[in-house]
């Protein structure tokens, strides 16, 4: 297991302690040894674990009815590809991917030739849409013990095991804003602030969709959640111990979209919507996909039509999951948020 004796020596160089962001970066990301940097599959029935757009082409299909209106689309973290594959066939524009895994890059490319461009960084002054889906809850958060003595930050010690340190300066700041009973345990998630900053900063017009499964601050931190959000994925199996196979398995924590709303309050953009994830695509039409699938070919309508119930019903992805959307200079409103717009509750 070349992450778990990777991490071991960093730690050890450390003085017998690292964050646990650092931990999750090196687990999930770090070139060579990272989840997301080895050749392992990850994603659908033969990975780890299932995205909405690997379960068909329903969601991408939903999903580009939002999107037509913009004439360039930045794809964050495109994994296998087949969201790309989808939405670069339904609308007429440009369509660029920025990919941090070298590997899940290189898959792309084959997958998709030259239908998308790749790009290093984010664009200077862009134009257009701005896509992460089920993007933020892989970066790495920081996790957090309020305490009855005072606020600590969990970190990982020499053995792989959880040791509290006092927590200090931005993190601290940031703890000390989050009203919880003590004791608990939950997360917080610095880079996800920094990276909706810096998206934010980069967009000179159009708009930035965030789609994953959280909830705004009054819900993430509840008193019935005192043990936190984070969860690991193996062969479709969630569990919640991060040190169990470093490396080998997928690490997530639920997205706080009151603090990316804010984060981008911040940096001078506007929330244009917060739905759930239902809501969502039934404000974008996904009946009417549904309908035309079914003219389509009638042979294939009950398969999309499984697809369909797991993006809708509660019980799947249609309440847990959320879209947020974020823009800067959009003054037609966005369809996707047409009904149900909870952005008061953020």
């Amino acid at each position: 297991m070349p992450a778990r004796s990777r991490i071991l020596r960093e730690i050890a160089a450390a003085g017998g302690w690292i964050s646990f962001a650092r931990y999750m970066q090196l687990a999930l990301h770090e070139p060579g040894i990272g989840y997301y940097a080895s050749g392992a599959r990850k994603f659908g029935p033969g990975g780890d674990f299932v995205t909405a757009p690997e379960l068909g082409s329903l969601f991408g299909r939903t999903l580009a009815r939002e999107l037509r209106q913009f004439e360039r689309i930045l794809e964050i973290g495109a994994g296998s590809g087949v969201l790309a594959e989808v939405l670069s066939r339904e609308l007429d524009c440009e369509y660029l991917i920025l990919e941090t895994s070298a590997e899940l890059a290189q898959r792309q490319k084959e997958k998709l030739g030259g239908r998308v461009r790749h790009v290093q960084n984010l664009p200077e002054r862009f134009h257009g849409a701005v896509l992460a889906n089920e993007v933020v809850d892989a970066m790495p958060v920081h996790m957090v013990h309020w305490t009855e003595g005072g606020i600590m930050e969990r970190g990982v010690g020499a053995d792989l095991t959880w040791v509290d340190r006092p927590a200090s300066g931005e993190l601290l700041a940031a703890a000390k804003r989050v009203e919880v009973p003590a004791p608990y345990v939950s997360e917080i998630g610095l880079a996800a602030r920094a990276w909706m900053r810096t998206t934010v900063e980069s967009l000179e017009q159009g708009a930035i969709f965030v789609i994953d499964y959280g909830f705004p601050r009054h819900e993430y931190y509840h008193p019935q959640r005192a043990s936190g959000t984070l969860m690991c994925h193996y062969r479709h199996q969630a569990h919640a111990d991060p040190f169990a196979r470093p490396g080998e398995e997928d690490i997530t924590a639920h997205v706080d979209f009151s603090a990316l709303a804010e984060a981008a309050g911040a940096a001078g953009a506007e929330v244009l919507g917060y739905a759930s994830h239902a809501q969502f695509l039934v404000n974008c039409g996904i009946t009417e996909v549904l309908a035309e699938a079914n003219v389509e070919n009638a042979l294939h309508y009950a398969p999309i039509a499984a697809q369909a119930q797991k993006l809708l019903s509660p019980a799947e992805m249609g309440e847990l999951f959320k879209v947020l959307a974020i823009g800067r200079g959009v003054t037609a409103p966005l369809a996707g948020f047409s009904r149900g717009d909870r952005r008061a509750s953020l």
